[in-house]
């Protein structure tokens, strides 16, 4: 999901608190409280959602696994705080949380006035439709004269306007603050047509009545380029953050595992020895202000991003979403990270 730009005045009173918070080392405050307080979303099967017992698991719960095994060595050194599309960014200028983890699309905008910084892109994705089998529609063309369910305070929202009056289409909006409104409208009928990004739409599926009776169109009608977010003002944290994802996607290209890290520890490849901080003079780990081994444990703690996807979106998870866009760049995909050296 994706908020709409809030309003200068805000954006500018919160931004100064976040300014406050991010003066100081993250790093350092992360450790003296011997956690990361990662922001999650509320409740999106096979990205974020607690189990019966309070269990936290997911995409997005794996990469804030993933920054604890970095800092710590340890993923279970996180605590989650569940967020709204609303509550999501005060969460992060103010301090509350040291890293925003949910389902959240990189704009100009939040780069920019809000005082958050992304990077890397850890799920391409785009807005999709999702509709009743029954109505026969087999493309977003023919949705003119529709009732469509959609968030309120979302981006979504204009995405939705934009396409309908690019392609001269009608429609009636449906329209809700919270997202388990939005979900019960769609469930009971009183819109044709649920919007949002396409893998929500895939999680959402899951929780409907009848969960085969619907059908996701093909269209994409956005980019919505999902990571990680982290308070601008502190650069050591900004990298951590990033260089965390990008050992995932690197540990999937060489071919290191959760199973196998320290067996690939003994490689010939001075690359993959580099990487999992067991050649000589490393200091790939110390620049950052983390131990040398802190990509191999990010690899214990979790696996690599291939491994990520597959168990809690792709062909291993009930969502079953196809890796398309984000494989690695040299697997028909765009996923690509620099390289660690």
């Amino acid at each position: 999901m994706k908020n709409k730009l809030l309003s200068a005045t805000i954006g500018a009173a919160v931004f100064a608190l976040g300014a406050s918070a991010a003066s100081a080392t993250t790093l350092t405050d992360v450790k003296a409280k011997g956690f990361v307080q990662c922001g999650v979303n509320t409740g999106l099967t096979g990205f974020a959602a607690p189990d019966a017992s309070g269990n936290w698991a997911g995409f997005d719960v794996d990469f804030c696994k993933a920054v604890a095994s970095a800092v710590f060595g340890d993923p279970t050194k996180v605590k989650y705080t569940p967020t709204n599309a609303k509550e999501r960014f005060t969460a992060l200028q103010s301090g509350e949380i040291d890293v925003l983890s949910r389902n959240t699309t990189w704009t100009i905008n939040r780069d920019t006035a809000l005082g958050f910084n992304f990077r890397p892109v850890t799920y391409y994705d785009g807005q999709g439709f999702m509709v009743r089998k029954s109505l026969n529609v087999k493309s977003a063309l023919e949705l003119s004269g529709a009732a469509i369910c959609v968030q309120s305070g979302t981006t979504t929202e204009l995405n939705l306007a934009d396409y309908f009056k690019t392609n001269n289409l009608q429609y009636n909006p449906v329209v809700f603050e919270n997202l388990p409104e939005v979900n019960a409208a769609y469930d009971a009928g009183r819109c044709d047509v649920y919007t949002t990004d396409q893998s929500g739409l895939y999680s959402l599926r899951l929780t409907l009545k009848n969960p085969d009776e619907h059908v996701i169109l093909p269209e994409i009608i956005s980019k919505e380029p999902l990571g990680p977010a982290v308070r601008q003002g502190d650069d050591q944290w900004f990298d951590i953050v990033s260089w965390t994802a990008y050992a995932l996607i690197n540990a999937e290209e060489f071919g290191i595992t959760q199973a196998n890290v320290d067996e690939m520890k003994n490689s010939p490849n001075p690359d993959i020895k580099r990487f999992l901080g067991s050649e000589a003079d490393t200091k790939i780990g110390t620049d950052l202000g983390l131990t040398n081994d802190w990509a191999a444990n990010v690899i214990k703690g979790v696996g690599n991003y291939g491994e990520i996807f597959e168990r809690n979106i792709g062909q291993g998870s009930p969502l079953k979403i196809a890796r398309g866009l984000n494989a690695l760049w040299n697997k028909g995909g765009i996923q690509y990270a620099p390289p660690v050296r």
